[in-house]
């Protein structure tokens, strides 16, 4: 595919990832996302196929982007299964942060009390990235640095539903908190680090053994 074409596939993309956020999958539709994004229904179509194509080509842009970078963590030998883990929580929460729409996104759609082919699509997609963090832990495990007895699952569930109730719960989340949270300064400057360290310090306590 040459350079035109990408930058136009891309392109639909990101007015597909700005629609899909604002509207949720049931409210958009591709004819008013190639209306946004100035391109004809034919050439949306053939890219994508139809609108969960799109959907899913939103989604698994921003996932795999994450899981090549957690699989780069991973990867290098040079670093504790811990460094590895701080380093993942960092990015992670970097991309929550900064990508709050998408977040809204996964949680608007797989929070519908139903069990569609899209859900089922979007859930095989995330679990990728969830095996990463997986691996890390098991590697801790392995060579003796994380508690053998450690529950992996409950683990990575910590870390993602920290998010999910900021998300889920803005409102109870911002009277806990004494700010308004869907405030995107307070958001860089404040919850970013704040979860940061929370979130390190949490996971490393349950994790790491005493020496």
């Amino acid at each position: 595919m040459d350079k035109d074409k990408i930058d136009k596939k891309d392109h639909i993309i990101d007015v597909a990832e700005k629609v899909f956020s604002e509207l949720g999958y049931d409210g958009a539709s591709t004819r008013m996302i190639s209306g946004e994004a100035g391109v004809n229904m034919a050439m949306l179509n053939y890219y994508f196929g139809s609108k969960e194509g799109l959907y899913l080509a939103v989604f698994e842009r921003k996932i795999s982007a994450f899981r090549t970078l957690l699989q780069n963590i991973g990867n290098d030998d040079s670093i504790t299964a811990w460094d590895k883990m701080e380093r993942c929580i960092d990015n992670y929460v970097d991309r929550i942060i900064t990508n709050s729409c998408f977040q809204k996104l996964i949680n608007r759609e797989l929070s519908l009390n139903k069990r569609t082919d899209l859900t089922d699509k979007m859930t095989s997609i995330l679990m990728t990235n969830i095996l990463e963090f997986k691996k890390i832990i098991q590697e801790g495990v392995d060579n003796g640095l994380f508690d053998a007895d450690t529950d992996q699952e409950f683990t990575i569930m910590t870390i993602f539903g920290t998010k999910n109730y900021i998300i889920n719960w803005p409102h109870i989340a911002s009277l806990m908190i004494g700010h308004d949270i869907s405030d995107e300064a307070f958001l860089e400057g404040n919850i970013k680090p704040r979860m940061k360290v929370y979130m390190k310090k949490l996971i490393k306590s349950y994790l790491v053994t005493e020496q």
